[in-house]
């Protein structure tokens, strides 16, 4: 269905370098990149341009847009965020959405990965030392930072940072111009390789869900869709709410299988149970 077939990756932060060996080995396909797209127009993670939709919904235009821009009717592209954990108090996250449009033959397929892996953070500073404190915990300078007057500061902001001198510049520069600076990471991939992994990953992940056909239909695409929740207490034998099976449906024909939660165990502990530890 793919193999022989271009496949444009909506991208400006070169994301194209792990997702295009990934994508050409596992469907056979030959990807590019358009230097003229511009996915900042859906958002900036320094909050110049606000991002106006939900993250599947904006990898879903940037995807339609660079499609459209070459006539290309296969493309990939992603989407991040970063902020705290859902689940797990005071701990960052990035989490990645890829999104694979075909619409030669109408399919969309979408992956997530939601990780901890990540360096995101920032912090207003006034010393050189607190800045390259800053700068050693997160992995300057392989990562890149921004430097700007002030955290909501959203007209002079330096990005790229990846040079001690002229992360030591631009530092002395605001605080002889404001008195004041505010140091974060450079989230965009091309300056973060930890995101750049998380990408990774998701791709995998993607390519994983692409090459998995219904065993109905044998429609590329067919993922998990949901979880069933009930695995049962050890105790009391009562329905948890920890998963018991993933579901996987095919979006074209909607058939549908459980699969088995792959955790090697067939009963809960009580301390997760809500008749037993309510």
């Amino acid at each position: 269905m793919f193999k022989g077939r271009r496949l444009i990756i909506a991208t400006k932060h070169e994301k194209e370098s792990v997702i295009a060996p990934l994508a050409e080995k596992a469907l056979g396909v030959s990807c590019f990149v358009d230097k003229n797209f511009d996915s900042d127009i859906f958002g900036t993670f320094t909050g110049e341009i606000d991002r106006k939709l939900d993250p599947i919904s904006t990898a879903r235009q940037k995807c339609l847009m660079a499609m459209e821009m070459t006539g290309c009717d296969l493309g990939i592209a992603s989407e991040g965020s970063f902020g705290l954990h859902p689940s797990l108090f005071f701990v960052n996250a990035d989490e990645e959405f890829l999104i694979f449009i075909d619409k030669k033959n109408g399919l969309e397929i979408i992956s997530r990965e939601l990780s901890t892996e990540t360096n995101f953070d920032g912090k207003e500073i006034k010393t050189e030392e607190a800045l390259f404190e800053f700068a050693d915990s997160v992995g300057f300078p392989s990562h890149g930072l921004i430097l700007r007057k002030g955290k909501e500061e959203k007209s002079v902001i330096f990005k790229g940072l990846s040079d001690e001198k002229r992360l030591r510049d631009v530092f002395k520069n605001l605080m002889e111009k404001y008195g004041s600076s505010y140091v974060e990471t450079d989230m965009r991939s091309l300056f973060n390789p930890t995101r750049m992994g998380v990408i990774k990953t998701a791709t995998k992940k993607l390519l994983d869900k692409i090459n998995s056909l219904c065993p109905q239909c044998d429609t590329p695409g067919f993922g998990i869709t949901d979880t069933k929740r009930g695995l049962k207490c050890s105790l009391c034998g009562s329905p948890t709410q920890s998963t018991l099976a993933f579901i996987r449906q095919c979006l074209h024909c909607h058939y549908s299988e459980e699969e088995m939660f792959p955790h090697h165990k067939v009963q809960e502990d009580p301390m997760y149970c809500d008749f037993c530890n309510p």
